[in-house]
């Protein structure tokens, strides 16, 4: 049977973390559809359509459906999968919120955080917060499954020529409604789409520190800005910087870690990235047993070194 996969979009864009996802799917079988919910999303259902090894795109719009609630687009989900051995959704906070709902309307266990496809129905994923990995067998007819979009190559953009198919949407649920949304906008690349990261950690003591100190290196490799937990908690930055089990998972070819002593919660998020840089003054700080290079020092002295050589 074919998979289907929930794009993730904002009604303007596609997001990269559906390429990895349909690399997913495409390893669990050899027929992909994409589903597009929202409203006013043609150009994110033509650009889906061009994804390389997508078979059709099914676009449901609906004003309702215009700020992709969890509920109606579960609802959504669900009246498709009759058709579908697969769902799968980027393990992402819109694709965690919508899923669960999708397995527990169709009474069946959902896959959470697949990093590895074995076979159609045993995927590998991680537990203990990445210390170890689960290889995990199920047995229900459906499977639901998140990506952990970092265990995945990206599928390409282009090649692809699937055909747009529309749908009309099913009726809401009604049990939620949209009240407001808050952005962050920023110049700097998107964290978990960047490809180098800057992030810091609660070495550099404040706020202002995490300005003065990591802006210029981020600005010279116009790289994004992440934190570590210990940094968020401790209110130098805001949550939607978090890198980690509890923030957001990266893998960047470039990971700079600054003043991060490197707790089991923050390397979950982000020790797939290809090459990881850490400065710390402590020379038995755990981030070093994953850096490649590391450089033992104080990082108010180092950083603006760095930003000079650069």
């Amino acid at each position: 049977m074919t998979a289907l996969v929930i794009a993730e979009h904002d009604n303007l864009s596609l997001k990269a973390a559906t390429l990895n996802t349909v690399t997913a799917a495409l390893a669990c079988s050899s027929e992909v559809d994409v589903l597009v919910v929202g409203n006013a999303a043609e150009a994110v259902a033509k650009a889906a359509a061009q994804i390389a090894g997508v078979r059709k795109v099914i676009l449901v719009e609906a004003d309702f459906l215009a700020d992709q609630m969890a509920e109606p687009v579960a609802e959504q989900i669900v009246a498709l999968a009759v058709a579908y051995e697969h769902v799968l959704a980027p393990a992402t906070a819109h694709g965690k919120n919508v899923m669960p709902r999708v397995a527990a309307k169709l009474d069946v266990a959902q896959l959470t955080d697949v990093i590895k496809v074995v076979a159609p129905d045993t995927f590998e994923r991680p537990i203990y917060a990445g210390s170890a990995i689960a290889t995990v067998q199920t047995a229900d007819a459906k499977k639901i499954i998140t990506v952990r979009t970092t265990g995945f190559d990206a599928a390409a953009a282009t090649g692809g020529a699937g055909a747009v198919e529309k749908q009309d949407a099913q009726a809401g649920a009604g049990k939620s409604r949209f009240v407001s949304r808050e952005l962050t906008k920023s110049d700097r690349p998107e964290l978990t789409a960047a490809k180098i990261i800057v992030s810091g950690g609660r070495g550099l003591g404040s706020g202002e520190n995490f300005k003065k100190v990591l802006e210029p290196l981020a600005d010279k490799l116009n790289a994004a800005i992440g934190a570590s937990r210990a940094a968020v908690d401790a209110g130098f930055v805001t949550n939607d910087y978090q890198v980690g089990q509890t923030g957001k998972i990266v893998a960047p070819q470039l990971y700079i870690a600054v003043g991060i002593s490197g707790a089991i919660q923050h390397l979950a998020g982000m020790k797939d990235s290809k090459v990881i840089v850490a400065i710390n003054k402590d020379p038995d700080a755990p981030i070093f047993e994953v850096a490649d290079y590391g450089l033992v020092g104080d990082l108010f002295e180092a950083v603006p070194e760095l930003v000079k050589a650069l």
